[in-house]
């Protein structure tokens, strides 16, 4: 199986999809020589539906995914502390 660095696969990133789709063949991605990632194609000719047929209906919300969160989140100015140990 192929190798390449994270800094190689994120320039040529879609030269790189593109081949993995026509040639079939996985990809290692690797950080500081170690494995992180394998990049390989899914089922050949499947529908979305198909490929993730097994998992459907599994995914549990406890509230509202599309609920907007802006109250849940405080904005800080510029000029305002992060925080103890924190600056910008």
């Amino acid at each position: 199986m192929q190798t390449i660095t994270k800094q190689k696969l994120q320039a040529a990133m879609l030269r790189i999809f593109e081949e993995i789709e026509q040639l079939g063949e996985s990809l290692i991605v690797t950080d500081n020589d170690r494995p992180l990632l394998a990049i390989r194609l899914l089922a050949h000719g499947g529908t979305v539906d198909e490929i993730f047929a097994d998992i459907r209906g599994t995914v549990v919300f406890h509230e509202d995914p599309n609920a907007p969160t802006s109250d849940d989140w405080e904005v800080l100015n510029d000029d305002e502390e992060w925080g103890e140990g924190f600056s910008c």
